[in-house]
């Protein structure tokens, strides 16, 4: 197991989701229900599920698309997304 690429997943979307919407959703529903074990165990879920199809999809792009393509796309995305919110637009 390459631990390196572990950590590293692990620090980049830890950072990215910290104050995340989702989490704001969980804070309300765990709050709601006064069910934090069943929140935690439907978000955890729904995550994974998620991250699965988004690591298929990464996986399978690869075979058509050139992985530096890949990443300077999702980057140009990202300054996209960030500056239209920025501006109100999103």
């Amino acid at each position: 197991m390459d631990w390196k690429i572990f950590f590293s997943t692990f620090g980049v979307v830890f950072l990215a989701e910290l104050g995340d919407k989702t989490q704001l959703a969980g804070l309300n529903l765990a709050a709601k229900s006064k069910m934090p074990v069943l929140v935690f165990m439907g978000s955890v879920s729904a995550y994974a599920i998620v991250t699965l199809i988004t690591v298929a999809i990464g996986d399978a792009a690869t075979k058509f698309i050139r992985p530096e393509f890949i990443r300077y796309g999702a980057a140009s995305l990202f300054i996209i997304i960030g500056l239209l919110m920025f501006t109100g637009k999103v």
